[in-house]
């Protein structure tokens, strides 16, 4: 059994010491917390799991604490994917939803499995979600002073369950002062993407990654033969021409576990029930 999580890229946020270690120890507790919740449940579950914790702390940028259009709105994406059975579900641009993780998992059943805006906020409802405001005042803050960055971050989790099985779910608040009605990755087969070979999680420039495909294409090498090294090293290369800024995380079938960045600096942690790997 195996779990990596990531926070995004800490230059999204304060670059202070003291959110740095807070962000550090975060990740440490909900990685070891998902890997104990991953010894009852399979990888499906325990992204969920993991997801939904990482929304819960403001200290990332999805569900509480997500980012603010630029009309003073915050929109979330979210989305789920079975490694074994390949389907996904998901969110794009919902609204005033605590978890929007868990939205796209009860879509995983349906026929209609990622959901958008409107549509996505209906079924929210109509599924027992109450309406809840994501916003804190340090968003508010940086909304009004306009004091946007120009690096957007996400959260996910990639875990690899006792039987084998990977699943992988991907979160974001978005990057802040975009046009509503922008689409990120994260909800797409560019930032979230599992088999039964691979799973990956990707975090960074919406744009850059979906121009690049990169989970799907990370994926993909890994299931014809690449290692994932090999497969993320060759993926990576192909951001470089127009200086693509992603960071991701992944878990292979034989729960090798692997992560890389563009332009270091995203934030992660691993755990296998005795040690971490963790940025630092």
């Amino acid at each position: 059994m195996k779990i990596i999580i990531h926070g995004g890229f800490f230059s999204e946020s304060n670059t202070n010491q003291e959110t740095k270690v807070a962000k550090q120890e975060a990740l440490k507790r909900i990685a070891k917390s998902s890997f104990k919740y991953l010894e009852k449940h399979s990888a499906l579950e325990t992204v969920v799991y993991a997801v939904s914790q990482l929304e819960d702390d403001p200290l990332f940028n999805a569900g509480l604490g997500s980012q603010i259009q630029s009309d003073g709105v915050i929109r979330m994406s979210a989305a789920l994917m079975d490694g074994e059975t390949q389907k996904m579900s998901g969110v794009i641009n919902i609204e005033k939803v605590k978890n929007p993780i868990q939205v796209a998992e009860r879509l995983m059943p349906t026929e209609d499995r990622i959901l958008g805006e409107a549509g996505a906020i209906q079924f929210a409802r109509k599924n027992g979600f109450e309406e809840y405001s994501t916003e804190t005042p340090e968003r508010r803050g940086e909304y009004e002073a306009k004091m946007r960055s120009s690096k957007s971050s996400t959260v996910g989790c990639v875990a690899f369950d006792s039987n084998g099985k990977l699943a992988v779910a991907t979160s974001t608040g978005g990057k802040g002062f975009e046009v509503p009605g922008r689409i990120s990755d994260s909800a797409t087969v560019a930032g979230n993407y599992a088999n039964s070979f691979c799973g990956v999680s990707l975090t960074g420039v919406g744009e850059d990654i979906v121009s690049n495909a990169t989970a799907a294409k990370i994926v993909t090498r890994v299931t014809d033969g690449m290692s994932l090294k090999q497969a993320f090293d060759k993926t990576f290369a192909e951001l470089k021409p127009y200086d693509g800024f992603a960071g991701a995380i992944a878990i292979d079938k034989e729960g090798n576990i692997y992560h890389q960045d563009s332009h270091p600096s995203m934030v992660f942690a691993s755990y296998d029930g005795e040690s971490f790997d963790v940025f630092e």
